[in-house]
């Protein structure tokens, strides 16, 4: 299989520049994944200490300021992003 086959490309030149692209984002992906898996252990580290000061594990508060900031920058998609970490992240304490 050629790379206009691969990429759906219609020129090697054009091929060329998705495969180039494609293997940044897959390393763009690899990033991301990397940093999610960081949040989730840092919101672990936030939760641990709230629960043993006699809070609650999740604070609603802040789950709003998180919602808030992903939907300025990024809009309604970003709300959908934000509720998936949020989710990832409110851990399995």
């Amino acid at each position: 299989m050629t790379a206009i086959d691969v990429t759906g490309a219609r020129t090697p030149e054009a091929a060329d520049v998705i495969t180039g692209a494609r293997e940044r984002i897959d390393a763009l992906d690899d990033r991301i994944i990397g940093l999610i898996q960081e949040r989730m252990a840092v919101s672990a580290v936030v939760q641990e200490a709230r629960i043993a000061s006699g809070g609650r594990r999740v604070n609603l508060s802040r789950e709003m300021e998180i919602l808030g900031h992903y939907s300025e920058a990024l809009g309604k998609p970003g709300t959908a992003l934000a509720m998936t970490l949020l989710e990832l992240c409110r851990g399995r304490i």
